[in-house]
């Protein structure tokens, strides 16, 4: 049996010094290497500072600036974002990003943006087996296993970097709302 006692740590840390601690069974570089690390992450930055200030979402951020919802990611929240690695847009398959980056497919960048991520704050202690409605409108599906997380096929290679304005889940591979993989298929094609 765990007693908490009254502290002056926000309960968001204390939970993520509890998960550290016991050790959820997430893949082990999806689990942070202190308590103090786990801490350090939940800041005054919003989720978009924190993409923008970490060169591993180099192009999510530059597609928040394209597709125009930098303010809408920067307020208050909260929000769960499914955050795709640059590995995981250089995987789209060859001039997919390039194309989705103009102008005029600024809608599809936002479908596309918007479908990785779920209004509210959810830990991956949180995370559980199902469909989750994204702010996009379709659902993706939380498999959560004994030893990894997964959202439709993309792989949580890193949980529970806190925000301001919510929590960050590193993702292996960019997330595609079914209804625009289906009006193109061909485009998502693996490479």
């Amino acid at each position: 049996m765990i007693h908490l006692l009254y502290t002056k740590i926000p309960a968001s840390i204390a939970i993520a010094c509890l998960i550290c601690t016991v050790g959820l069974a997430l893949p082990l570089e999806a689990r942070s290497n202190s308590c103090a690390e786990v801490a350090s992450k939940k800041s005054t930055d919003n989720i978009v500072d924190i993409a923008a200030s970490n060169d591993s979402f180099s192009t999510l951020a530059t597609a928040i600036e394209a597709a125009r919802l930098i303010e809408t990611l920067s307020n208050n929240g909260p929000f769960t974002v499914f955050a795709p690695t640059n590995e995981a847009f250089a995987a789209l398959p060859e001039g997919v990003l390039e194309e989705l980056l103009k102008p005029e497919n600024r809608d599809e960048l936002v479908k596309i943006l918007t479908y990785h991520v779920v209004p509210g704050q959810v830990t991956s202690e949180q995370l559980s087996n199902g469909s989750v409605e994204t702010a996009e409108g379709q659902s993706v599906t939380v498999d959560v296993g004994d030893r990894a997380i997964k959202i439709n096929d993309s792989n949580v290679i890193r949980a529970d970097i806190l925000a301001s304005n919510g929590v960050i889940h590193v993702i292996d591979r960019v997330l595609i709302p079914p209804q625009e993989y289906n009006a193109c298929k061909r485009c998502f094609s693996a490479k």
